[in-house]
């Protein structure tokens, strides 16, 4: 059974890192977002989310709540650092076809109440407008604020480098489709996204090939990743019907 790596029975804000992973440099990553907001629960919950453009952010579709507010430029989370900008959303939309049984088309638009000011600490990522497919063995990073196997949260932001696998590894995943999906993560590794990590980057070559989606409830590999570059008319034409 799969579940989204939005769930989870922890405390929110308490300590602990990325599977197997360390901490990023300061800043090193200044597309990442920190991503808060409030689920159907009527509790506060935590994504990870990327900078595409000035004024949107991409992140999983299982990420949807109420009150969503956006952190850019942090590395602490828990400390008020000058280059934090924080700002509401304006306007979350979802891909049309998401479904929260399968996990297919986990994607969503994050329209910012203003432009976020980009300098150093806050940068748009690039996204895979060639449509190149992801080959086994290419090793990429996902970063982001989600626990580890034992349901801890950092207060700073955690980096961990994966593997791209064949498709029929994550093929135990009733749902998987490789057109728009990736499957990502060695099996023999103890290193993996986990919970609170969901709406994070895969990144490759400088590039977000991947989004966090689901795993196995345990944080074991490999993990389902959104496959960006089947959704980039998608993309496209979801921004541009909502310029400022």
């Amino acid at each position: 059974q799969q579940i989204p790596l939005l769930r989870f029975t922890m405390e929110f804000f308490s300590i602990g890192e990325i599977i197997g992973g360390h901490e990023s440099k300061p800043h090193s990553r200044p597309y990442m977002a920190f991503v808060t907001f409030i689920n159907k629960d009527g509790k506060k919950h935590r994504c990870g989310a990327f900078l595409v453009r000035e004024d949107f952010l991409l992140t999983a579709a299982h990420c949807r709540g109420s009150s969503i507010i956006i952190t850019l430029g942090a590395h602490n989370i828990k400390e008020p650092e000058k280059t934090q900008q924080r700002i509401p959303v304006v306007r979350a939309i979802p891909h049309p076809r998401f479904s929260d049984k399968t996990g297919k088309n986990d994607i969503m638009l994050l329209q910012l109440e203003k432009k976020a000011e980009l300098n150093g600490a806050v940068k748009v990522l690039d996204l895979p407008w060639n449509k190149g497919r992801m080959r086994p063995g290419m090793t990429c990073t996902v970063t982001g604020w989600g626990s580890n196997h034992t349901g801890k949260y950092p207060n700073t932001l955690q980096e961990v480098d994966l593997t791209v696998r064949k498709d029929k590894e994550c093929k135990n995943f009733k749902y998987y489709n490789s057109p728009t999906q990736i499957c990502a993560g060695d099996p023999k590794e103890t290193k993996a996204s986990f919970q609170g990590d969901s709406g994070g980057p895969l990144v490759c070559g400088k590039v977000a090939q991947g989004i966090v989606s689901y795993g196995n409830p345990d944080g074991t590999n490999p993990r389902v990743y959104t496959r960006i570059s089947s959704f980039l008319s998608w993309i496209k034409k979801t921004m541009n019907a909502h310029e400022y």
